[in-house]
């Protein structure tokens, strides 16, 4: 048992604060976008394919933030130890998920920007439904197991007896993540740096794609995963010191409120990185600018024939009371 003082009480207040935004914001913006793949696209290829199984990664994980938000405001779980465990499993889900749909949207961008003729047998709908399928069960062989075969919930003594959830992981099971974290990372590392290829041509468009996916790596992920490791580190012993503890623990619940907010930076991600959606949006906006068009002059048209109208039966009135005098 450690001798140093707890300094992360902050956590609580942060996480329902933080979630609730979270929830309201990521269920929004990717209602928004499910509704523009499925109603608005006239066209669907291998990338918008990447783009709606993230976005059923995201729905999924914040499907469960009220319940979240729920636990850090009481401290206590009342839902059972299924719906803990399912809670778990999706946040994992979510944030590997991100990465690696991530990754293949990137992929397939850039073949789709450098080497459009050469890559067109490799880049079709089949494929990428492939490539997902592949990649749920990479995330959910990862994810499962440390939600459903790891005790994530159990009574302790205390005055209330509450029951906890999220944040009573044991010094093995700790172990067992930590080794998980840090393969996945090795991996998704270690995917081929092709982008030095492909010559001048369309560098705008790789550029940009760059930025906003290297944003989202480097803000959402990478303070977590790399805290997630030192923290597992501490709560294994294997890190010793209350000073090292007290930091790990302060910076742990912040990195983990921004990784959590990669749900609400995925709509970014597809209007940066599909043309289809960009015209997609274009057009409804110039559908709409034209409508509002029509519509003042319609306005205008309407308020102009009232207007002679009513000259008219003026004249009219004059016209009779001069003629009846």
């Amino acid at each position: 048992i450690s001798n140093c003082t707890k300094n992360d009480e902050f956590k609580y207040p942060l996480y329902s604060t933080v979630f609730s935004i979270v929830f309201v914001v990521g269920l929004i913006t990717n209602v928004v976008a499910i509704y523009i793949f499925t109603c608005s696209l006239k066209l669907r290829n291998e990338t918008t394919t990447y783009m709606m199984n993230l976005v059923v990664s995201d729905l999924l994980f914040v499907c469960t933030l009220p319940l979240r938000v729920f636990y850090f405001i009481n401290r206590n779980w009342p839902f059972g130890g299924t719906l803990c465990k399912v809670s778990v499993s999706l946040f994992y889900t979510n944030m590997y998920g991100s990465m690696l749909f991530l990754t293949c949207i990137s992929v397939d961008r850039f073949l789709a920007i450098v080497y459009p003729f050469r890559s067109r047998t490799l880049r079709t709908k089949r494929n990428a439904r492939i490539v997902c399928a592949a990649v749920w069960v990479l995330v959910l062989s990862g994810s499962l197991p440390t939600g459903f075969m790891l005790d994530t919930t159990s009574k302790q003594n205390s005055k209330m007896n509450a029951t906890f959830c999220f944040e009573n992981f044991s010094s093995k099971q700790w172990k067992a993540h930590l080794s998980k974290v840090v393969i996945f990372i090795e991996t998704t590392l270690r995917r081929p740096q092709t982008t030095s290829h492909g010559g001048k041509l369309n560098k705008t468009k790789i550029l940009r794609m760059i930025i906003v996916h290297l944003f989202i790596f480097c803000f959402c992920f990478i303070p977590y995963n790399v805290n997630l490791v030192f923290y597992a580190l501490v709560r294994t012993k294997t890190l010793e010191g209350c000073l090292v503890e007290s930091v790990v623990r302060t910076i742990y619940p912040v990195a983990l409120c921004i990784a959590v907010s990669n749900c609400c930076f995925d709509p970014i991600v597809y209007y940066f990185t599909s043309e289809t959606i960009q015209n997609s949006i274009k057009r409804k906006s110039q559908v709409s600018r034209t409508y509002d068009v029509k519509f003042s002059e319609a306005l205008q048209s309407e308020s102009s024939s009232n207007l002679q109208c009513s000259l008219r039966n003026l004249k009219a009135k004059v016209f009779h009371n001069e003629s009846s005098v």
